[in-house]
């Protein structure tokens, strides 16, 4: 059981791991030991992980994937979200609350955790399937133990999980919340799985699992079909490649847009000659607190390509970039604003009034739902994986089916620059903002990283600090983030920075708020990393319960 805290990282091993659970860590390096790759392994702690950590993910949400095979050196990406059946209207059966899940009440979708495992599998895989449930059946049998984080994160979210009688069932055995250091499993969870292991993942795709999944959509008025079900698989797609300094990235290819997002945020950083600032000044927070709001904002013009003929490459265009490095630099004012800011001071302080000393304190309004889990694997053949599983855009919102939980998708309809937004279109996929990505040194991977929990903004900064300012890994993982600048003209950003750089800032006209020193919110990298001497590594961040473990 561990908490949110210094993480260990892990030198000169063969094959590495890093998750945000100990347990899933245990799980892929004991897969890996058994002989198995990276895809093994990632189904195996995925499978485990929704067990374990229900307040995170669960067996119906979304999966994501990026894989170099060792093999070929090809990469590949593929997209496992939650799906909408064209010919119906969002179905959204809970009410709004006031914060978290139920926020922005979610939309029933089409579960697509099973069948972007069962894609890995048939694509990726060597152990048998059955083998790569035990541990998940396992663990939703005897009950993992509840930390003081997962208790946090659970209360925070009662309004919207006990919704339903089901919901209250699961999240509330005997009519009480586990508490701290005690078991938490589920019976029905751990029977669904042995059907799972014994039926593969059709169980949940086209078999027994699916037919109640319909039948309590239906009972509930959400008419979908057992044909829904399958109606529109998961996507295979080439991965987005770009160059940055001497280095390569490999990201995310649309409908997502995190590889978009992060090209055009180093693409003007570059342009503001980001590398000759200091780190953690003010004028690298301001630079990256205007790219990150413009990146958001372009990324507006993304969406699926299979919907539209949405201009990539222009987001892409380094003329592009340039313009609107430009346009930031005009910002930059030529009067010392820190009086200005002084007098116009209007910090939104949290919702509980208490603001930290020195710097207003502030609730994060644009957090997103933060359910997410990252597995970063690289395996003794070199092949290297970054999986993303989560909660978000899976299943029924509330809803419990044979033990099996699910919040549906918070995805739009008709947005425009958002974190998830899918068009009513057959075949369509969901623009998100899932993160991760490869980093290349002379064609080779150096660094696999990826993260949940405001996964838009986090993965430019982290990159940044590894590539421009040669950070280690621990601390570009560890350094303080920033969300966008705020159209209020205010950063917000976790509370360690120095005096000097509020008033570097106030001498701009931007006002700051605090936010925790760590805030979870801001993500959990999962990391894996090469050495000169070909040797492997892997590290956690600090503001969840990561584990980085290896072989020998």
């Amino acid at each position: 059981m561990r908490n949110p805290g210094p993480k260990e990282s892990v030198r000169g091993k063969r094959a590495v791991c890093s998750s945000d659970n100990a347990i899933v860590t245990e799980t892929v390096l004991a897969t890996l030991a058994a002989g198995g790759n990276a895809a093994d392994a990632a189904i195996a702690g995925a499978m485990v992980q929704a067990a374990v950590e229900p307040f995170m993910t669960n067996h119906t949400g979304t999966v994501s994937l990026l894989y170099r095979a060792a093999a070929t050196g090809r990469y590949h990406q593929l997209h496992s979200a939650g799906t909408f059946p064209p010919h119906l209207p969002p179905f959204r059966p809970t009410r709004k609350t006031d914060s978290g899940l139920g926020r922005m009440p979610p939309s029933a979708c089409i579960p697509g955790f099973m069948p972007g495992l069962q894609a890995i599998h048939q694509r990726f895989g060597t152990l048998p399937w059955a083998d790569l449930c035990q541990d998940a059946i396992r663990w939703a049998e005897t009950g993992h133990p509840v930390s003081s984080f997962e208790y946090g994160a659970l209360l925070g979210e009662l309004d919207f999980t006990t919704y339903f009688p089901e919901g209250r069932r699961f999240y509330m055995p005997g009519g009480h919340m586990p508490t701290v250091g005690t078991l938490f499993g589920n019976a029905a969870m751990a029977d669904t799985l042995r059907h799972v292991a014994d039926e593969g993942p059709g169980y949940m795709i086209e078999g027994g699992w699916a037919a109640a999944f319909v039948a309590t959509a239906n009972r509930m008025g959400w008419p979908i079909s057992m044909a829904d079900m399958s109606a529109n698989p998961p996507r295979w797609i080439e991965p987005l490649r770009f160059a940055h300094g001497r280095f390569e990235i490999v990201g995310l290819s649309a409908p997502e847009q995190q590889g978009v997002f992060l090209s055009m945020t180093l693409g003007i950083l570059d342009h503001l000659g980001l590398r000759s600032m200091e780190h953690g000044s003010a004028e690298h927070l301001f630079a990256m607190g205007h790219a990150l709001r413009l990146g958001l904002y372009f990324c507006g013009f993304l969406g699926d390509p299979a919907v539209g003929p949405y201009d990539t490459d222009q987001l892409r265009d380094g003329d592009f970039h340039r313009a609107l490095a430009r346009l930031i630099r005009g910002m930059r004012p030529a009067h010392d604003l820190a009086n200005h800011v002084r007098l116009t001071e209007s910090a939104s302080f949290r919702s509980d009034g208490h603001g930290l000393p020195g710097i207003p304190s502030c609730e994060i309004q644009s957090r997103q739902p933060s359910g997410s889990c990252e597995l970063s694997i690289v395996d003794a053949d070199g092949n290297w994986l970054q999986m993303m599983n989560t909660l978000q855009s899976g299943g029924i919102p509330g809803m419990v089916v044979d033990g099996i939980p699910m919040i549906g998708s918070h995805a739009t309809f008709a947005g425009v620059s958002g974190h998830f937004d899918i068009k009513l279109v057959e075949g369509a996929r969901l623009r998100s903002i899932v993160g991760h990505s490869f980093i290349l040194k002379e064609g080779a991977p150096l660094y696999g990283l990826g993260t949940p929990g405001n996964v838009y903004c986090t993965v430019p900064q982290v990159v940044s600090n590894l590539l421009d300012f040669g950070l280690s890994v621990e601390a570009a993982i560890e350094a303080p983030r920033i969300l966008p600048l705020g159209e209020d003209n205010r950063l917000i950003i976790e509370d360690r920075v120095s005096a000097a750089t509020v008033q570097g800032l106030a001498r701009m006209g931007v006002g700051m708020s605090a936010m925790p020193a760590y805030d979870w919110h801001m993500g959990s990298f999962q990391m894996c990393f090469r050495d000169d001497a070909g040797f492997l590594g892997a590290a956690a961040d600090p503001r969840r319960c990561g584990v980085a473990d290896g072989l020998n």
